[in-house]
Protein backbone atom coordinates (compact mmCIF):
# COMPACT_ATOMS: atom_id res chain seq x y z
CA UNK A 1 0.00 0.00 0.00
CA UNK A 2 1.11 3.43 -0.84
CA UNK A 3 1.18 5.71 2.23
CA UNK A 4 1.51 9.40 2.25
CA UNK A 5 3.10 10.75 5.26
CA UNK A 6 2.33 14.26 6.43
CA UNK A 7 4.26 15.94 8.89
CA UNK A 8 3.48 18.36 11.70
CA UNK A 9 4.47 21.82 12.09
CA UNK A 10 7.68 22.76 11.61
CA UNK A 11 8.72 19.15 10.44
CA UNK A 12 9.75 17.85 7.44
CA UNK A 13 10.06 14.63 5.80
CA UNK A 14 13.12 13.52 7.45
CA UNK A 15 10.60 13.37 10.65
CA UNK A 16 9.39 10.19 9.42
CA UNK A 17 12.64 8.59 8.72
CA UNK A 18 12.34 6.43 12.13
CA UNK A 19 9.21 4.46 10.97
CA UNK A 20 10.07 4.12 7.41
CA UNK A 21 11.78 1.29 7.35
CA UNK A 22 9.70 -0.41 9.30
CA UNK A 23 6.52 0.40 6.48
CA UNK A 24 8.70 -0.72 3.39
CA UNK A 25 9.22 -3.85 5.39
CA UNK A 26 6.16 -4.69 5.79
CA UNK A 27 5.76 -4.52 2.44
CA UNK A 28 4.10 -0.86 2.06
CA UNK A 29 5.60 2.05 -0.07
CA UNK A 30 5.60 5.67 2.08
CA UNK A 31 5.89 8.63 0.32
CA UNK A 32 6.74 11.05 3.17
CA UNK A 33 6.15 14.76 2.31
CA UNK A 34 7.90 17.76 2.77
CA UNK A 35 4.74 20.72 2.39
CA UNK A 36 5.36 24.54 0.54
CA UNK A 37 7.26 27.06 2.48
CA UNK A 38 8.66 24.76 5.28
CA UNK A 39 11.95 26.66 6.47
CA UNK A 40 11.64 29.23 3.68
CA UNK A 41 11.81 33.33 4.89
CA UNK A 42 8.71 35.34 4.97
CA UNK A 43 9.69 37.18 1.36
CA UNK A 44 9.44 33.57 0.18
CA UNK A 45 6.26 32.02 1.96
CA UNK A 46 4.02 34.68 2.87
CA UNK A 47 1.16 34.19 0.66
CA UNK A 48 1.44 29.80 1.33
CA UNK A 49 -1.51 29.08 3.23
CA UNK A 50 -3.04 25.66 4.33
CA UNK A 51 -4.95 25.53 0.91
CA UNK A 52 -1.14 24.94 -0.45
CA UNK A 53 -0.20 22.32 1.87
CA UNK A 54 -3.50 20.36 1.09
CA UNK A 55 -3.03 20.89 -2.83
CA UNK A 56 0.88 19.43 -2.36
CA UNK A 57 -1.02 16.33 -0.71
CA UNK A 58 -3.26 16.08 -3.44
CA UNK A 59 -0.92 16.40 -6.19
CA UNK A 60 1.13 13.70 -4.38
CA UNK A 61 -2.27 11.62 -4.11
CA UNK A 62 -2.48 11.93 -7.80
CA UNK A 63 1.01 11.38 -8.36
CA UNK A 64 1.02 7.79 -6.93
CA UNK A 65 -2.66 7.50 -7.99
CA UNK A 66 -4.91 5.26 -5.48
CA UNK A 67 -6.10 3.75 -3.12
CA UNK A 68 -3.50 5.61 -0.86
CA UNK A 69 -3.50 5.40 3.15
CA UNK A 70 -3.05 9.38 4.36
CA UNK A 71 -1.21 9.71 7.86
CA UNK A 72 -1.16 13.07 9.34
CA UNK A 73 0.74 14.23 12.69
CA UNK A 74 -0.61 17.14 14.94
CA UNK A 75 -1.09 19.69 12.26
CA UNK A 76 -0.25 17.33 9.43
CA UNK A 77 -3.77 15.72 10.53
CA UNK A 78 -5.69 19.01 8.95
CA UNK A 79 -3.40 18.46 5.99
CA UNK A 80 -4.69 14.82 6.18
CA UNK A 81 -8.25 15.68 6.33
CA UNK A 82 -8.52 18.35 3.61
CA UNK A 83 -6.29 16.38 1.00
CA UNK A 84 -9.00 13.11 1.84
CA UNK A 85 -11.79 15.52 1.49
CA UNK A 86 -10.82 16.18 -2.70
CA UNK A 87 -9.42 12.99 -3.05
CA UNK A 88 -12.32 10.42 -1.62
CA UNK A 89 -12.07 7.86 -4.05
CA UNK A 90 -8.22 7.21 -3.64
CA UNK A 91 -8.24 7.35 0.11
CA UNK A 92 -8.31 3.95 1.58
CA UNK A 93 -7.53 5.35 5.32
CA UNK A 94 -6.79 7.88 6.82
CA UNK A 95 -4.78 7.55 10.09
CA UNK A 96 -4.46 10.72 12.68
CA UNK A 97 -1.36 10.95 14.88
CA UNK A 98 -2.00 12.36 17.96
CA UNK A 99 -4.59 14.51 16.57
CA UNK A 100 -8.28 14.35 15.14
CA UNK A 101 -10.08 15.32 12.49
CA UNK A 102 -10.40 19.23 12.03
CA UNK A 103 -14.57 20.08 11.12
CA UNK A 104 -15.01 22.86 8.73
CA UNK A 105 -13.42 26.27 9.03
CA UNK A 106 -11.16 25.17 11.93
CA UNK A 107 -7.50 25.97 11.87
CA UNK A 108 -4.51 24.40 13.69
CA UNK A 109 -3.73 26.69 16.41
CA UNK A 110 -1.95 30.59 17.20
CA UNK A 111 1.54 30.76 17.55
CA UNK A 112 3.95 33.38 17.39
CA UNK A 113 4.78 34.78 14.60
CA UNK A 114 8.79 36.20 14.21
CA UNK A 115 10.47 37.85 10.84
CA UNK A 116 7.23 36.99 9.58
CA UNK A 117 7.42 33.22 9.67
CA UNK A 118 6.13 31.00 12.79
CA UNK A 119 9.59 29.58 14.48
CA UNK A 120 9.39 26.04 16.36
CA UNK A 121 8.54 27.85 19.64
CA UNK A 122 10.49 25.37 22.39
CA UNK A 123 9.65 22.80 24.22
CA UNK A 124 8.55 24.62 27.04
CA UNK A 125 5.76 25.63 24.92
CA UNK A 126 4.14 22.20 25.23
CA UNK A 127 2.05 20.53 28.32
CA UNK A 128 4.22 17.76 29.91
CA UNK A 129 2.01 14.80 28.83
CA UNK A 130 3.18 15.71 25.21
CA UNK A 131 6.87 15.99 25.92
CA UNK A 132 7.16 13.50 28.51
CA UNK A 133 8.56 10.62 26.78
CA UNK A 134 11.15 12.70 25.46
CA UNK A 135 14.47 12.33 26.55
CA UNK A 136 16.95 15.50 26.60
CA UNK A 137 19.22 14.14 23.56
CA UNK A 138 15.69 13.99 21.36
CA UNK A 139 14.97 17.48 22.26
CA UNK A 140 18.07 18.73 21.37
CA UNK A 141 18.17 16.50 17.86
CA UNK A 142 14.52 17.65 17.02
CA UNK A 143 14.88 20.79 18.07
CA UNK A 144 17.59 21.86 16.50
CA UNK A 145 16.50 20.45 12.75
CA UNK A 146 13.04 22.03 13.42
CA UNK A 147 12.05 24.55 10.47
CA UNK A 148 9.43 27.26 10.39
CA UNK A 149 6.28 27.37 8.56
CA UNK A 150 4.39 29.80 6.87
CA UNK A 151 3.07 32.25 8.56
CA UNK A 152 -0.74 31.66 7.65
CA UNK A 153 -0.67 28.18 7.40
CA UNK A 154 -1.37 27.16 11.61
CA UNK A 155 -4.55 29.79 11.29
CA UNK A 156 -6.06 29.49 8.47
CA UNK A 157 -9.29 28.11 7.88
CA UNK A 158 -9.57 24.78 6.41
CA UNK A 159 -11.89 24.15 3.48
CA UNK A 160 -13.72 20.92 3.32
CA UNK A 161 -16.82 20.29 0.69
CA UNK A 162 -17.46 16.66 0.16
CA UNK A 163 -19.58 14.94 2.92
CA UNK A 164 -18.71 11.52 1.59
CA UNK A 165 -15.14 11.95 3.76
CA UNK A 166 -17.23 11.07 7.01
CA UNK A 167 -17.49 7.71 5.47
CA UNK A 168 -13.94 7.09 5.19
CA UNK A 169 -12.26 4.70 7.49
CA UNK A 170 -10.88 6.60 10.26
CA UNK A 171 -7.96 5.41 12.50
CA UNK A 172 -6.89 7.78 15.76
CA UNK A 173 -3.59 6.80 17.01
CA UNK A 174 -3.78 8.60 20.47
CA UNK A 175 -0.63 9.60 22.17
CA UNK A 176 -1.78 11.99 25.03
CA UNK A 177 -5.64 11.10 25.39
CA UNK A 178 -7.59 8.34 26.71
CA UNK A 179 -9.87 6.29 24.06
CA UNK A 180 -12.38 6.88 26.87
CA UNK A 181 -11.59 10.81 26.69
CA UNK A 182 -11.75 10.73 23.06
CA UNK A 183 -15.37 8.98 23.30
CA UNK A 184 -16.91 11.78 25.92
CA UNK A 185 -16.46 14.41 23.37
CA UNK A 186 -17.68 12.09 20.53
CA UNK A 187 -20.88 11.63 22.36
CA UNK A 188 -20.81 15.30 23.27
CA UNK A 189 -20.10 16.42 19.57
CA UNK A 190 -19.09 20.09 20.17
CA UNK A 191 -18.77 22.24 17.07
CA UNK A 192 -14.92 21.88 16.71
CA UNK A 193 -15.70 17.91 16.70
CA UNK A 194 -18.23 17.42 14.44
CA UNK A 195 -16.87 15.71 12.08
CA UNK A 196 -15.30 13.58 14.70
CA UNK A 197 -18.46 12.71 16.11
CA UNK A 198 -19.90 11.92 12.85
CA UNK A 199 -17.26 9.43 11.10
CA UNK A 200 -18.85 6.19 10.54
CA UNK A 201 -15.74 3.96 10.74
CA UNK A 202 -13.31 5.01 13.55
CA UNK A 203 -10.91 3.38 15.29
CA UNK A 204 -9.19 4.57 18.07
CA UNK A 205 -5.77 3.05 19.25
CA UNK A 206 -3.84 4.45 22.20
CA UNK A 207 -0.74 4.66 22.07
CA UNK A 208 0.30 5.44 25.28
CA UNK A 209 3.17 8.03 24.28
CA UNK A 210 3.64 12.18 24.21
CA UNK A 211 2.70 13.92 21.20
CA UNK A 212 5.68 13.32 19.10
CA UNK A 213 6.10 9.42 18.68
CA UNK A 214 7.48 9.04 15.59
CA UNK A 215 10.77 10.34 17.92
CA UNK A 216 10.30 9.00 21.31
CA UNK A 217 8.30 5.52 20.31
CA UNK A 218 9.14 4.64 16.17
CA UNK A 219 8.68 1.13 16.46
CA UNK A 220 5.58 1.32 18.44
CA UNK A 221 4.00 3.74 15.76
CA UNK A 222 5.21 1.89 12.88
CA UNK A 223 3.40 -1.18 14.37
CA UNK A 224 0.16 0.70 14.67
CA UNK A 225 0.47 2.41 11.37
CA UNK A 226 0.93 -1.08 9.76
CA UNK A 227 -1.69 -2.41 12.21
CA UNK A 228 -4.09 0.15 10.85
CA UNK A 229 -3.47 -0.24 7.26
CA UNK A 230 -4.13 -3.98 7.80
Amino acid sequence: MDIILIPGLWLDASSWRGIVPALEAAGHTPHALTLPGVGAPAAESADIGISDWVDATVAEIDRVGGPVVVVGHSGGGNVAWGAADRRVDDVGRVIFVDTFPPSVGESIWEFPIVDGVIPFPGWDTFEEPEVADLDEATRASVGASALSVPAKVPTDPLSLSDPRRLGLPVTMLSGTMAAADLREIIEKAPAWAADLAALEDLEIVELHSGHWPQFSQPDALARAIVAAVG
